[in-house]
């Protein structure tokens, strides 16, 4: 059983760190763009998870024009993989989608990412696309 770690919303004093990590994990990824990375980051509603002080992950999410939430980026440090880090980010955003209301969440996987794919699907995402994935939320009145 993995431990819990911190998640909060983000602060500006995060951002830095953030940018720092998503550089490491994807800097040499072809498409990778700073403007992109920062524009997310400074924009979107971001989550981050950390043990002690040191952020070790992320998520980054927007509403849609369908007013559906969407995962922007998420990320976890390449030596921090496979401790729960990852599960944990998508609980945290699957109850802020739900406490705002959102219909659903929806997130973008290659179809080259068998692995996340199957994350996604067993955490109950079914595809709505080619690349896009859609998990339907429960609505509170």
């Amino acid at each position: 059983m993995s431990k819990a770690h911190l998640i909060e919303r983000a602060g500006a004093g995060d951002l830095p760190g953030l940018f720092g990590l998503a550089m490491t994990v994807f800097g040499d990824v072809p498409g990778w763009s700073d403007e992109r990375v920062l524009s997310v980051l400074t924009s979107a509603v971001v989550f981050v998870a950390r043990e002690g002080r040191q952020p070790v992950g992320y998520i980054a999410l927007r509403r849609d024009a369908a007013n559906r939430v969407v995962v922007e980026q998420v990320l976890v440090a390449p030596c921090h993989e496979r401790r729960g880090i990852g599960r944990e980010l998508l609980s945290y955003a699957e109850g802020f989608s739900i406490s705002e209301g959102a219909p659903t969440l929806r997130l973008i996987v290659e179809e080259s990412n068998v692995a996340a794919r199957s994350f996604y699907r067993r955490r109950g995402f079914v595809p709505v696309g080619r690349e896009e994935f859609e998990l339907v939320l429960p609505q509170y009145v």
